[in-house]
């Protein structure tokens, strides 16, 4: 068995099929890691939900930011519709509640082994652990009679630092904007929104989440997207896997046992390496 696990795919439904085709999945005997951002700004959101959803349990898919965001419009129409979503496909679908229940119980964190796979990042005072147990909080929000409320609550920049003390929305805000929407933060874990460019933009006295000296779950290998300006990146404790394939550059797929990298342009296949 192999575990391909791939990067943002966020539409790009065509690229996606070719990526899998090239790594050889089998479903029946290998599986899929997917790190979020299945949907949005691509152009066949509608069709990759539905063929990751007819995986079963060959695939794994984390919540992205993308997918949370559809879930709200799916709940509250078009308030803080932004013009430009690509996803009025997927809302106007006849299976459009069964798939929009099915997201509901994806999770926000996937551990398994020496892997944690998260879409953005983990704060640096969380272990792999204590992560996934926070990542219990808000999966239970949204697959219980509270998701309504809860998606009306989720977004905002406060509070941006992890306390143990939070509680209710705030709590579960910092849950989902560390391992959703995080690129930088400072040293003592105060995040930071506006910065999306390459980690040598990040701002005064921040780092990227993972370059933090101390970060507590560096015994763990990250498996994370979210950062197309990061790109493709490899470190011994961190795989980086969002390449821009929705910005016209590739959708990459790595092969955890070996580390294989495959990927596949936005219009056009390339090899493996």
């Amino acid at each position: 068995m192999a575990i391909y696990a791939i990067g943002d795919i966020q539409g790009c439904y065509r690229e996606f099929r070719e990526l899998i085709d090239q790594c050889g999945f089998d479903p029946s005997n290998d599986r899929l890691w997917l790190v979020g951002d299945l949907v949005n700004r691509g152009p066949a959101s509608l069709e990759t939900l539905r063929f990751v959803r007819s995986l079963g349990d060959a695939a794994v898919s984390v919540l992205g930011n993308h997918d949370l965001y559809l879930l709200k419009i799916a709940y509250a129409g078009a308030s803080g519709r932004k013009r430009h979503d690509t996803l009025q496909q997927v809302l106007e679908a006849p299976d459009r509640d069964e798939l929009i229940a099915w997201l509901r119980t994806l999770p926000l964190m996937h551990l398994e082994g020496d892997y944690a796979m998260v879409h953005a990042g983990l704060l640096p005072g969380w272990t792999a652990e204590r992560a996934r147990a926070l990542a219990r909080e808000v999966e239970a929000a949204l697959s219980g009679e509270s998701c309504e409320a809860f998606l009306q609550h989720m977004w905002g920049n406060s509070p941006k630092a992890w306390s143990d003390d939070l509680a209710g929305w705030e709590r579960l805000r910092v849950i989902v904007n560390a391992m959703t929407r995080m690129r930088f933060c400072t040293p003592d874990g105060r995040m930071e929104f506006d910065a999306k460019g390459p980690p040598d933009s990040a701002l005064p006295n921040h780092l990227p989440w993972f370059a933090h000296p101390n970060r507590a779950s560096s015994d763990t290998t990250i498996v994370c997207g979210h950062w197309s300006a990061l790109g493709l990146r490899r470190e011994p404790n961190l795989l980086a896997l969002d390449s821009g394939c929705v910005w016209g550059e590739k959708l990459t797929a790595v092969r955890l046992e070996d580390r294989q990298v495959f990927q596949v342009h936005a219009g056009k296949r390339l090899g493996s390496f």
